[in-house]
């Protein structure tokens, strides 16, 4: 199996909870060497005590025997009193300490001190007991924020509830088992098609097939489709297993015409559309080994129209597009474009002239070769050309 090590850690956000006083702990996602995600909750007094101890640890490299020689990056005090606007601050910088750290020598990036810290523990798996009054309250950071500021931080987040429409046996550690009816707080939507979510007990990746909104069918939350389509490569390939389905190869080149939240997306290739697996698709350019870890950890999430004994609460069903529907307006927008991209054939004067164009420039003959030239030129050009020869 190998030595143990991280090899990530992104921090999510931060809670502000109530139980037993007011206090803030910060979420981290942690990727250990096997795939595995786990998701730990830490306040900023340990974290401060763990960068404490690692310095003690390696004084050379935190700078105390000579200032030159420091590479352990450098941790705020906690303050006498920490509120909310302290809490979203530090977030920027709880972000580049731990980035700063994982990149150091392994010795320290994979001390036992680090990875004992980053442990999944007890209270890790057992949420707080709600107030009677408050609720805990998440601060989710932005995932398309490129600077930690204070502005980029959200919230207060009010997560987003959906309930189980079957049961669900998880097949990994990092996943979370459901029973039909279970309710849960959904995290993170993931665009693979599996979401975080938790519970009071419990919390993990579930498939969002599994799932539904509380108050009304999700098709709502769909985004519309693209006909212009993004280009995509196949870092995987699969072979349909029903009719609206797609088969590919790896490293095809294809078009997203529209992502579903479920992680199946419709994806065209010359005039054929289908659904396929959005964890098998990636950018041009980018690096595929983050995603081929994603497709060994959790592989492609099941399409809801594979689950047996479905039940909804929702007297209205989902309605999602047909492949015929995709095919019709695919078909069409690649024909409006083609056309748009054809050259329109020229107009004669008089087909202008009846339609009301521009008044059309009169033809430019073609020039008179050199015998023409002298043949109608005066008595005087011919002899000086006579004499210059």
């Amino acid at each position: 199996m190998g030595d143990t090590f991280i090899r990530h850690i992104a921090l999510l956000g931060f809670e502000k909870r109530f139980v037993p006083s007011q206090h803030y702990v910060y979420m981290f996602l942690v990727k250990w060497q096997d795939l595995s995600e786990k998701v730990v909750y830490r306040g900023f007094p340990e974290i401060y005590e763990f960068h404490k101890q690692l310095k003690e640890m390696f004084p050379i490299e935190a700078g105390d025997i000579n200032a030159e020689n420091r590479i352990i990056p450098h941790l705020p005090a906690p303050r006498w009193f920490d509120g909310q606007r302290v809490a979203e601050s530090r977030q920027g910088t709880l972000t580049e300490y731990f980035g700063a750290l994982m990149s150091l020598p392994v010795k320290i990036s994979r001390c036992p001190h680090l990875l004992d810290f980053f442990k999944v523990r007890p209270d890790d798996l057992k949420l707080p007991t709600d107030n009677q009054v408050k609720k805990p309250e998440t601060y989710l950071v932005p995932k398309d924020s490129k600077n930690n500021s204070v502005t980029d931080i959200t919230g207060p987040i009010i997560l987003q509830t959906y309930r189980a429409i079957a049961d669900f046996e998880k097949s990994s550690g990092s996943q979370m088992a459901l029973a039909t009816g279970d309710v849960v707080d959904v995290v993170e939507k993931s665009e693979s098609g599996w979401w975080f979510c938790q519970t009071k007990t419990k919390r993990g990746w579930v498939p969002a097939s599994y799932l539904e909104p509380l108050d009304s069918p999700d098709e709502a939350e769909d985004p519309e489709p693209n006909y212009e389509g993004e280009p995509y490569v196949t870092i995987k390939a699969y072979t349909a297993q029903m009719e609206d389905e797609v088969s590919l190869q790896e490293g095809e080149t294809i078009d997203v015409i529209h992502k579903l939240l479920d992680g199946w997306w419709v994806v065209r290739k010359g005039d054929v559309t289908g659904y396929f697996p959005s964890m098998y698709l990636q950018k041009s350019g980018q690096d595929a080994a983050q995603a081929q870890r994603q497709i060994k950890s959790r592989g492609a999430p099941p399409r809801r129209s594979s689950i047996r004994n479905a039940h909804s609460i929702h007297q209205r069903s989902r309605k999602r597009l047909s492949q015929d529907t995709y095919r019709r307006n695919s078909v069409r927008f690649l024909q409006q474009r083609r056309r748009q991209a054809r050259p329109e054939p020229q107009r004669s004067a008089r087909e202008q002239a009846q339609t009301g164009g521009a008044k059309p420039q009169p033809a430019v003959p073609p020039r008179p070769s050199a015998d023409l030239i002298l043949h109608r030129c005066s008595e005087s050009t011919k002899r000086k050309l006579a004499s210059a020869v």
